[in-house]
This record gives C-alpha cells, sequence and structure tokens, in this order.
C-alpha cells in the first residue's frame, strides 16, 4: 500500500512540474498587451564643405545654434569685429528674446547667413523618446511643426526663408529625416563638435575649435552668455584668422553629407 501511495505522489508531482514548465510559453505573461517596437535607430549626420586645397588657408564653414536663452556677446562682437562669416541656427523662441542680437544679424548680412533651429528646440525624431533628457517631437507631425514653426518665425521676423535645418540635439532618426529632406530642407550636420553643447569649459573648447581642417564644420552655441565655453569660442576665432583659415557661410560652398541629409 505504501508503495502504491508513493508511486501516486511522484506522478502527481511530475504531472504538475511538466504543466509549470509549459505554462510560460503557452499563456503571454501580459495577456492582450501588442510587443512593444523597437527603438529607432538615431544619426548624427556629418557635414563636410568643398576644400580650399591651399596650404595655410584652410576653408571652414562655423556654424552656432541659438537655441534658447541669451545671445553671447563674445562671441558675437568677435564675428562682427572680425568680420568673420558663420551660419546662425535660430529657434523661434530664441528670436522673440533677442531682436537686438537679431538686428545685428539682419545689418550685417554680408556676415550671417540665418537657418532654420525649429519652433520649440524639440528633437526632430518622430517616435515618442528621450534624448539627452528632451522628449522627441514623436510623430510625422509633430516633427512638421517643428521645422515649419521655426521657419514662419523667421519670416516673421523678416529674415529670408530658411534653406537649412537643424534639429535639437542634432540627432535624428531615418524617417524623420526623408520627412524633412521632402519639405525642401537640407539637414545640417557637422565634422567638430566646438564645445559639447556649451557645457565644455574654455580651454578644451579653445583646442577643438583650432584644430579644425581643412573642409570641416564646426557647431557651437551663441546662446549661453554664462557658459565659460563661450570665452574659448571667441579666442579660437581669432587664432583661426590669424593663422589664415578662410571662414564661409553654408550658402558659399559645395558641401557633402551623409544619411542622406544633403543630397
Amino acid at each position: 500500500m505504501n508503495r502504491i501511495l508513493l508511486a501516486s505522489a511522484f506522478l502527481l508531482v511530475s504531472i504538475s512540474a511538466v504543466f509549470a514548465d509549459e505554462t510560460p510559453s503557452a499563456v503571454p505573461a501580459a495577456v492582450g498587451s501588442a510587443p512593444k517596437a523597437p527603438a529607432p535607430k538615431l544619426v548624427e549626420p556629418h557635414l563636410y564643405i568643398a576644400r580650399s586645397n591651399i596650404a595655410g588657408h584652410a576653408r571652414i564653414a562655423l556654424t552656432f545654434d541659438a537655441c534658447m536663452g541669451q545671445a553671447d556677446e563674445r562671441i558675437l562682437s568677435t564675428l562682427v569685429r572680425e568680420r568673420i562669416p558663420a551660419t546662425i541656427f535660430v529657434t523661434a523662441r530664441w528670436l522673440k528674446r533677442n531682436p537686438a542680437a537679431l538686428a545685428v544679424f539682419v545689418q550685417n548680412p554680408d556676415l550671417f547667413e540665418l537657418e532654420n533651429h525649429g519652433e520649440n528646440h524639440i528633437p526632430a525624431v518622430d517616435t515618442p523618446m528621450l534624448i539627452y533628457g528632451i522628449a522627441s517631437a514623436g510623430s510625422p507631425q509633430a516633427v512638421r511643426q517643428e521645422v515649419e514653426g521655426g521657419a514662419a518665425a523667421m519670416v516673421a521676423a523678416g529674415i529670408p526663408a530658411p534653406h537649412w535645418f537643424r534639429g535639437s540635439t542634432a540627432k535624428y532618426d531615418l524617417s524623420a529625416i526623408g520627412e524633412i529632406r521632402a519639405m525642401g530642407y537640407r539637414i545640417a550636420g557637422y565634422s567638430v563638435n566646438g564645445d559639447g553643447g556649451s557645457l565644455l569649459g574654455a580651454v578644451i573648447t579653445e583646442k577643438r575649435i583650432a584644430s579644425a581642417k581643412d573642409g570641416d564644420v564646426v557647431i557651437s552655441h551663441i546662446n549661453q552668455p554664462t557658459h565659460a565655453a563661450g570665452e574659448g569660442v571667441a579666442k579660437a576665432l581669432v587664432d583661426l584668422k590669424a593663422k589664415g583659415t578662410q571662414f564661409v557661410r553654408l550658402e558659399d560652398v559645395e558641401d557633402t553629407g551623409d544619411d542622406k541629409t544633403t543630397e
């Protein structure tokens, strides 16, 4: 009798174990929930301009983002005083807060090319996600609004309609790149990150910008007057000019961008 009872108990335990092993594959962990879509591939495009190929006279395109905040007079005054041309990417938010700086840009059309940095400084990514803690546009419609809203603010401020766009964080997903290109914009990447989002110190910022070579596109910021990086930017500009650097705006020269941003 004891043997029969033991055998029955063993059989019950074995059957229970089989069902326990099969249950996870037979029943979804969250009944009715859809599989989570994979995060989109983000790219940070590079951009280069045609080289001068003249020894001692490297050709460099300086680009500055004016995201939010105030104008950095250390950089702006250096550009004007030294007659150094640059391409400035402005947001609608920055334009509202900086009429005096805008007037300087407009009064020096030989120096400054103004281009589109968006309406509210939102990353041009059409899937919801955080990039450096900033919420992306999240949909194709929101990407379009960010681009069109920025352009509309520029035209309303008396600036010629832009031809280039650079989104917040300079990161995009490939579908958003296609959408922006279909709107008629070239997308401005870069090849030298001058100031690390304006978060670097003056010395390292100066070294980074001074390292630019023939054909490079430099990105820095002109909207953080309290950050040490601006001091390094201003000094690097003077040093590069003294070396015989040829500064150009994006509209003045041929360019090549990867990830289908300019082709």
